[in-house]
Parts: structure tokens; C-alpha cells; sequence
């Protein structure tokens, strides 16, 4: 059995780097949702550090390219210093987003912290889209669609160097899996920079399994493993509760074998789960959901080993 150090919830409740409102309300739906017992019940020391505190959504147009740059860095520079507080103390952290912009302020202090460490790191990105737009390719300026352009060096300097150090991420440090809506524009910056992406038409001819082996190929006892769970990665069939919605993505069952292969690795050292918007679910069923595959993550298996 894989043994987890302690579990730190940290709750982001903004969507300043969102096109809608909604997923400030992610913290609280996941708490309601009942994750933090669901990982207690599972034998985890669980500590929910509440919300951190950052400006109000001012809700604007995009100013020089991009909306709410301001309030994004105050959210992701509040982030990036409670991430590396958990990190240092040993913990594994959690971030209930909020939007997935804040991947930049998770990532920044992780990968600081395995440079200090002198460990490999890798980073799932589970999600509908790359997230590789800048000012330049994308008309709404809306942050969430820029944060592995940010990590990977390209973006306001605000946030590419928002550690000290730019690029916070190399791009084989990366592989995104689940990717079904890319601007043409980030398309070619994409191949540009060499990413690794699993798009779902790879993954219709070759299968989850392999997917995640590739994916996975390389991790070792001396990798950290981040995790950036945007909900929106799920099939909407099964998750409505997103603020973009994309047709096509992967089944509950898929979606499950990636919690589970992870959880194998016993690698998985932080975690974000974001884009998680209350105001379009039903009962808070997208949260129910988010909170069952976790609890995968951390290795509850629906399969029966012996």
C-alpha cells in the first residue's frame, strides 16, 4: 500500500483568470462534496488550511492583451508561497481552484522545490485544452488558457518569472493528456516548443493504457509528480459542472484508469483540481465526481486485485 505524507487543502476561490464566473465557488463545492473526509477515510492525515485571500473579480476587458493580469499574479503569487510553505513541511498540496491560472503559482513553487531538491519533475496536465495561448493568439485575454505558455517562458513577465526564474518548466517536463480544443495559433506554437500532448484522437487509436504508460514512462523513486486536474478534462456527458464545456473527452472508466496508474506510480507528490464551477452543475454532481477520482489518485481502485 502506498503511504501519502500529510494531505494540505489550500482553497483558491477566484476565477479572475476565467471567461466565466462560477469557479470561485470550486473550493466550497469540493468541501461539500466531501473530499477532505473521503481522503481521511482512506487513512490520510488531512489538513484543510481554508482559502487564501486575494482581489475581488473587477470583471474588465482585457487591457495590453490580458484581463485581470494584476489580480491573476496577486491569486498565483499567493499560491506559489502557501504551496511552497506545504511542500517544505513536508506536506502534499492540494489546490481547490478556482480557474487554471493558478496552475502557474502551484507549478512555480514546485518546481522550485525540486530544484532545490535536485529531483526530476513531471507534470500531467489533464484537460480539454493546451493552455498554451499568449496575447498575441487569443482574442478573450482570458488567463486560464495561458498558464503552460506562462510556465514554459512566454507570457507577461509578471507571471513568466513570477519564481525569479523563467522558464519555471522545460517543455519535456510536461505531458498533457485529454486535449481536444486548440486555437491554430497555439497549434503552431505547440509544435513549436515540442510539448507532449495525448490528444483524444491518440488516445481513440492507441487506448488509455498505453497512453498513460508513455506518459508515465521515465517516473521514478527520484521524480516528483504534479498533477493538474481541470475538470473540464472529463467527458461533459459526465461533468456539466465546467465553464467550458468540450464534447469528446474521456469516459468515467478512462478517466478512472488514469487516476489508478497514477496512483500505482506512488509518485504523485501535489495536486491542482480546478475549473470546478458550481453554477453550471446539477447538484453538485461534477463535484461528486471530482472527488471520487481522487480519492483514486490516492489509491482507491475500483478493480479487484489480489
Amino acid at each position: 500500500m502506498i503511504r501519502f505524507p500529510p494531505v494540505s487543502l489550500i482553497g483558491v476561490p477566484t476565477d479572475v483568470g476565467a471567461g466565466h464566473r462560477g469557479a470561485s465557488m470550486g473550493p466550497e463545492a469540493l468541501r461539500v462534496a466531501g473530499l477532505g473526509e473521503a481522503l481521511q477515510a482512506r487513512g490520510l492525515q488531512v489538513v484543510d488550511r481554508g482559502n487564501l485571500s486575494g482581489p475581488f473579480n473587477p470583471w474588465q476587458p482585457p487591457a495590453d492583451g490580458y484581463r485581470h493580469l494584476q489580480q491573476v499574479v496577486a491569486w498565483n503569487t499567493a499560491l506559489m508561497h502557501a504551496t511552497a510553505a506545504e511542500l517544505a513541511a513536508g506536506h502534499l498540496p492540494i489546490t481547490l481552484g478556482g480557474d487554471h491560472c493558478l496552475a502557474v503559482g502551484s507549478i512555480v513553487a514546485v518546481a522550485q522545490h525540486c530544484r532545490r531538491a535536485g529531483r526530476k519533475l513531471r507534470v500531467l496536465w489533464l484537460d480539454a485544452h493546451a493552455d498554451f495561448n499568449t496575447s498575441q493568439i487569443t482574442p478573450s485575454g482570458n488567463v486560464h488558457g495561458m498558464p503552460v505558455a506562462c510556465l514554459c517562458g512566454i507570457g507577461p513577465r509578471e507571471l513568466t518569472h513570477l519564481g525569479g526564474d523563467s522558464p519555471a518548466l522545460k517543455p519535456d517536463e510536461i505531458r498533457q493528456i485529454g486535449i481536444r480544443s486548440v486555437d491554430e495559433g497555439e497549434r503552431r506554437l505547440v509544435h513549436e516548443f515540442g510539448l507532449d500532448i495525448y490528444d483524444m484522437r491518440y488516445i481513440d487509436e492507441i487506448g488509455m493504457k498505453r497512453v498513460m504508460e508513455e506518459a508515465l514512462d521515465g517516473v521514478d523513486a527520484d521524480t516528483h509528480l504534479h498533477v493538474s486536474f481541470d475538470v473540464d478534462f472529463l467527458d461533459p456527458g459526465i461533468a456539466p459542472g465546467v465553464g467550458t464545456t468540450i464534447p469528446g473527452g474521456p469516459t468515467y472508466r478512462e478517466a478512472q484508469l488514469v487516476m489508478e496508474m497514477i496512483a500505482d506510480t506512488g509518485r504523485m507528490a501535489s495536486l491542482d483540481i480546478v475549473e470546478l464551477n458550481p453554477a453550471f452543475d446539477s447538484q453538485n454532481r461534477t463535484a461528486l465526481l471530482a472527488v471520487d477520482l481522487v480519492e483514486s489518485l490516492f489509491g482507491k481502485s475500483t478493480l479487484m486485485r489480489g
